[in-house]
């Protein structure tokens, strides 16, 4: 159902408030260079730092302005289940054309727990909702054996795999088969990922390259392998500088450089230290970015 480079997409700010005119700006910059999806509100759109109002009022703006020219699949997950049925509710009824749901993080749920916590949402709401796994920073791992029973169900359609597992992603993808598209989580490792069978990226790299980004996930899917190899490895060096600090702080800074937002994010995260920011320039010159 989702295919492609899907962009994680920033979510810039002027003083504090969200900037809703950049933020237009922003997905108007991602379609015009074939981006293929937008997910508001994800862990790269510092989903955990804003209210209630806030995160409807993101992606309203963003379902406002693709007008249906591509797919959004809103952020809309929780450490509470009653709370994640609440937000996929309000994206739902917002415009989006799916959820991401990440796992609950703090709460260490079992996979049983974590299976109920899916099963509950994909009940409750009905709309295509895609798993979102990233250990790193949530403190539990979605294994194989729980994805393949949540994929089962009709409103569970693909899961973003964050593991940087190449592994964990190839046992998701025999245990599934086609009941389950799966996506790369990690820029770096998106063509391999696609080469075991996966359906492309939710990109944190795409936020300022979103040209290249689809252009390798379109090569892919074109049959062109030596392309899509070619631009995978061009990438790897300006995906792997977006994690010189947390996401999102290295791409804010980046989009920020290129004039497209505020170099502003909300506490607890911190502007770039001065090193890793001096890093960051001399990759994106290297890469004519600016």
């Amino acid at each position: 159902m989702f295919q492609g480079s899907i962009v994680a997409l920033v979510t810039p700010f002027n003083n504090g408030a969200i900037d809703e005119e950049k933020l237009r700006e922003l997905v108007e910059f991602q379609i015009e260079n074939g981006t293929d999806g937008i997910v508001p509100c994800g862990t790269t759109g510092e989903a955990s730092t804003l209210d209630y109002e806030e995160h409807d009022r993101v992606i309203q703006i963003v379902v406002e302005q693709t007008a249906k020219r591509v797919p959004v699949i809103a952020g809309t997950g929780s450490n509470s289940t009653r709370e994640a049925i609440e937000m996929t509710q309000h994206a739902k009824d917002l415009g989006a054309d799916g959820a991401l749901l990440v796992t609950p993080y703090y709460n260490k749920p079992s996979q049983d727990g974590l299976y109920l916590h899916y099963k509950a949402i994909a009940d409750a709401v009905a709309i295509p909702q895609v798993l979102y796994n990233v250990p790193g920073r949530t403190g539990v791992n979605l294994l194989p054996e729980t994805v393949a029973r949540l994929a089962d169900h009709p409103n569970i359609v693909a899961i973003k795999e964050a593991t940087g597992s190449l592994l964990q992603a190839s046992e998701v993808l025999a245990l599934c088969g086609d009941k389950l598209d799966v996506l790369s989580g990690d820029d770096f490792i998106t063509f391999p990922m696609m080469a075991c069978g996966g359906k492309g990226v939710i990109s944190v790299t795409a936020n300022i390259m979103p040209k290249e980004v689809a252009a390798m996930t379109d090569a892919f899917f074109a049959g062109n392998m030596e392309e899509a190899r070619q631009l995978h490895l061009k990438l790897l060096k300006i995906s792997n500088a977006m994690f010189v600090e947390t996401n999102p702080v290295p791409v804010k800074t980046a989009v920020s450089l290129m004039g497209k937002c505020r170099d502003e994010l909300r506490l607890p995260l911190a502007p770039l230290v001065e090193k890793n920011r001096e890093k960051l320039i001399a990759i994106m010159k290297e890469y004519q970015l600016i």
